[in-house]
């Protein structure tokens, strides 16, 4: 094992065993035993406590850390532990001090507080270290200078005087929340209230577990949860934490973490700090934010912490980042006018806790001298720090703890001169006579003003609450009763008042801002926090950079308007990727978790974040498709129109004359209705083009199928009548008949359609199956039966005609037509089988196109099949133009 290993066991046993020599010592004193052993002194006999006290009828405890250095431990394994005195004066902790022993004097003097009955204190300095102030308190409450020899005498203020003292009902003090935990707890057996200034802990508001703590500073939920709402309302969704390795820290940024649940931020790294090892966790914390993204950093330390941090960020020359201060270093003069940290520390926002001024209270600290307060050690050791000089003739623990480590020039030191006794406070500008801006001083006053406020419920007989007491029989159960019942409006005209361990949250916001000349910060108030509420003036804000300009910290850019977030597998959903919406859906705001999808009637723009009305599209004149198909279409028409003007103009010719030539004219009648009406398809629909298109488009190729297929019955009828006795067969298929039976099977079709427009016609209407900004208009079959049935119809008289043609296509003639019949329905059967899948399959317009196509399709290839072989005969063979070829066999 190493010795600092070693080292760092030995001071943790010793904690331990300290811990155990009190909580024995406690009970020996409850016990009533008024000798206690040296098993349990000789653990804390060797410890140099000093204090402050002021006589009184009735005295209240106050246990604060003036020094901020702990004690160094010395051990060489083979010796009990030595502790030396506690160093660094803490001029805040002073104050602080100086402002519980106003606040007692300002009370002695209110004829209506407490009147008859003088009010004293002793305030003890416990230098942040947990058995020492464990010690102190218990000192107090049982009312000895020395725990372990008693023969201080009352009214002294050097800590060699060992006589009992009167015990304390009440303590003030725990200022930290671990300090508070260990107070509340061994004191609470013994019901003595227990009132901390800085002990924030949420922790301590449960009354089941501390039912004598109470405090005058906010719980930690409502700063951590202000600083929250500050990453949420500037958008810092990834932010880094430096925290104390105590209570504090640790529930404080639970807290904070709670908060930002389900708001977008996340924490990067965590980093504790201890001040025991501060120099190392510090240049640790600090090459932790230098590697990371996040430009924000919150930091929840004890300001001295925060100092060793800021250093170690200049010297890797980090100075691009923005802080935000819980409210333990948030308003640190330290901190403020030290020029080396002012790079780093330019722009903090922070929590504060509130601010107020007490009346009185500089004018009582300028007039501290140690010449009217000759037994303050405290006030001494102050004097000979900020004026270099000896106030007694033996050099203070200022002095004698700057030269305690023995060198071989010690010797030669020179003492520093004696005070000449006209130093004063008066008219000096210092930060310890600075009152404008009052914090955990106005703590401490409130803290004495809620006991004296307590003591004389319980002393006036005010209350129903408890019997009557008097000075010298205080009860702490019964103090603690009038302590949680509390109400009263403090000088400064405040109501205060307990809600269990709590008082209603208030705080400050601050700005560390750069003075005029640049080179100085300053503290600015830019709001306030009342109780979950946060109010604050933004445009008061001076960031790190010295403008308006929020700082950005984010561990990936916002998505824009259009797209939407896609977190990163693995990583915090801080962390994500950028997708575009898909067609059809948008994001209108910026880090939109998801794409939203637009109305049936509307589609997504080009950018993806705006709806717009569809554009009708349909097929029209105008564009390349429809003009290819009319062309198609007026093409055929005239080309049909064309072979009608050549047999009437041959209409007496054999050719013409064969199987009926009124079907032959009726026959191109109808192949150009065929043709024309697929330019009723073309162009816009409406309710009674869609009516039209469909009608015309089933009557017409009914009327052409009904020719080819009575055509085809004639053929078959006339071979088979030149039979022996079928000579009577041809009476049923004269000219009378075969117009008859055109009209018969042509009026099934208009009956057909006449019903189904009736009941249920096509409608115009938007083809919204199809994705797009374009939506085909078409004309949407509102009965899919009675389209079917219109072309079932025209297949079943196809398939009629192709078997009747089939069948006649080897009768003996030289000229034949149903064979030209036969390819002709192979060529319209063909084609509208194919139509059905190709129909289906096409998006929008196209399908429109593609019946456009089989109608022309159709409609040519009965043109040419039928007629294309007559007209060759007709005008370039004339000479086989004669009955005598056309009956050859």
């Amino acid at each position: 094992m190493s010795r600092a290993a070693a080292t760092s066991m030995s001071s943790v046993s010793w904690t331990v065993s300290w811990t155990v020599s009190l909580l024995l010592l406690l009970l020996i004193r409850l016990m009533g035993v008024k000798t206690v052993p040296d098993v349990v002194c000789k653990h804390l006999s060797s410890q140099n406590i000093r204090s402050l006290h002021q006589d009184g009828d009735v005295i209240i405890g106050g246990l604060l850390n003036v020094h901020y250095i702990p004690a160094s431990l010395k051990q060489d394994f083979t010796r009990e532990p030595h502790y030396q005195p506690c160093t660094g004066l803490d001029l805040e902790s002073v104050k602080h001090m100086y402002a519980m022993a106003f606040a007692v004097e300002e009370v002695n003097v209110n004829e209506e507080l407490l009147p008859g009955v003088k009010l004293g204190y002793r305030i003890v300095d416990s230098c942040g270290r947990y058995p020492w102030g464990l010690h102190a308190a218990l000192s107090l409450v049982t009312g000895s200078a020395d725990t372990c020899n008693t023969t201080a005498s009352p009214g002294a203020s050097d800590p060699a005087a060992q006589t009992s003292l009167q015990p304390v009902p009440l303590l003030i003090g725990a200022s930290s929340s671990t300090t508070g935990i260990m107070l509340s707890r061994i004191l609470g057996p013994l019901s003595v209230p227990v009132i901390s200034y800085l002990a924030s802990c949420p922790c301590l508001s449960d009354r089941t577990k501390f039912p004598n703590f109470f405090r005058t500073i906010p719980s930690d939920i409502y700063q951590a949860r202000a600083i929250a709402r500050l990453a949420v309302r500037f958008r810092w969704t990834w932010v880094g934490a430096v925290i104390a390795n105590t209570d504090y820290g640790h529930l404080a940024i639970q807290e904070f973490q709670e908060e930002i649940r389900g708001k977008g931020v996340c924490v990067d790294f965590i980093e504790t700090v201890y001040r025991s090892t501060i120099d190392r966790d510090s240049r640790r914390a600090a090459l932790k934010i230098q590697a990371s993204t996040a430009r924000v950093i919150l930091v929840f330390c004890w300001y001295t912490d925060v100092h060793q941090l800021f250093l170690q960020l200049a010297k890797l020359n980090v100075t691009d980042r923005q802080f935000l201060a819980s409210e333990a270093w948030s308003t640190s003069d330290v901190l403020l006018k030290d020029p080396d940290v002012s790079a780093m520390a330019a722009g903090v926002v922070g929590v504060a806790i509130r601010s107020s001024q007490i009346p009185g209270f500089e004018n009582y600290l300028r007039n501290l001298h140690p010449a009217r307060r000759p037994g303050d050690d405290f006030l001494i050791e102050f004097w000979e720090k900020e004026f270099g000089c000896r106030v007694r003739d033996t050099a203070s623990s200022y002095f004698s703890a700057s030269s305690s480590s023995p060198t071989k020039d010690s010797a030669q030191k020179v003492s520093p001169p004696r005070c000449s006794g006209t130093e004063s406070l008066q008219g000096a500008l210092h930060p310890f006579t600075d009152t404008s801006q009052l914090r955990v001083a106005y703590n401490i006053y409130l803290s004495v003003y809620a006991a004296a406020h307590a003591l004389h419920s319980l002393l006036s007989c005010s209350s129903n609450i408890s019997t009557c007491s008097s000075p010298e029989n205080i009860r702490p159960e019964e103090l603690l009763q009038h302590l949680n019942n509390v109400n009263f409006t403090s000088p400064q005209g405040e109501m205060f008042y307990f809600e269990g361990a709590d008082t209603p949250a208030k705080y400050d916001l601050v700005n560390w801002q750069r003075t005029a000349g640049g080179s100085k910060l300053k503290l600015v108030l830019i709001g306030h926090v009342d109780g979950f509420d946060l109010h604050l003036d933004e445009s008061a804000v001076q960031w790190r950079t010295g403008s308006s300009q929020v700082p950005v910290s984010v561990c990936s850019e916002s998505c824009r308007p259009g797209t939407r977030v896609a977190t990163r597998k693995g990583e915090p959903v801080c962390c994500f990727d950028c997708l575009p919406c898909t067609e059809g859906e948008i994001s209108n705001i910026s880090g939109s978790p998801h794409c939203e999808p637009c109305p049936s009637e509307f589609w997504s723009n080009a950018d993806r974040t705006a709806c717009v009305p569809l554009q009708l599209d349909f097929l029209s004149f105008n564009e390349t498709l429809g003009i290819t198909l009319t062309t198609a279409a007026v093409t055929g028409a005239t080309v049909t129109a064309a072979v009608l003007l050549v047999f009437l103009y041959y209409h007496q010719t054999p050719m013409v004359r064969a199987n009926n030539s009124e079907l032959s004219f009726l026959l191109l009648l109808s192949l150009k209705l065929c043709f024309l009406c697929s330019l009723v398809f073309i162009g816009r629909p409406s309710v009674w083009s869609c009516r039209f298109q469909q009608a015309a488009f089933g009557i017409s190729f009914v009327l052409c199928v009904s020719c080819l297929q009575v055509k085809t019955m004639v053929v078959l009828a006339a071979f088979r009548s030149a039979r022996p006795g079928a000579e009577a067969l041809m009476k049923w298929f004269g000219p009378g008949q075969q117009r008859g039976s055109v009209c018969f099977f042509t009026s099934i079709q208009v009956l057909i359609c006449v019903i189904w427009l009736s009941i249920s016609p096509p409608v115009p209407q938007p083809d919204l199956d199809v994705p797009g900004l374009k939506v085909t208009l078409r004309c949407a079959m509102a009965s899919v039966v009675g389209f079917s049935l219109v072309l079932g119809y025209i297949g079943l008289l196809a398939c009629t005609s192709l078997l009747l043609a089939f069948l006649a296509r080897k009768l003996p003639d030289n000229f034949n037509e149903a064979k030209l019949i036969t390819f002709s329905m192979l060529i319209f059967c063909a084609v509208w089988v194919a139509f059905v899948p190709a129909y289906v399959s096409s998006p929008g317009k196209y399908a429109v196109a593609v019946e456009i196509f089989a109608i022309i399709a159709s409609s040519y290839g009965l043109l040419f099949c039928i007629f294309a072989p007559k007209c060759f005969i007709i005008l370039l063979r004339p000479e086989k133009n004669t009955k005598k070829y056309l009956m050859a066999r």
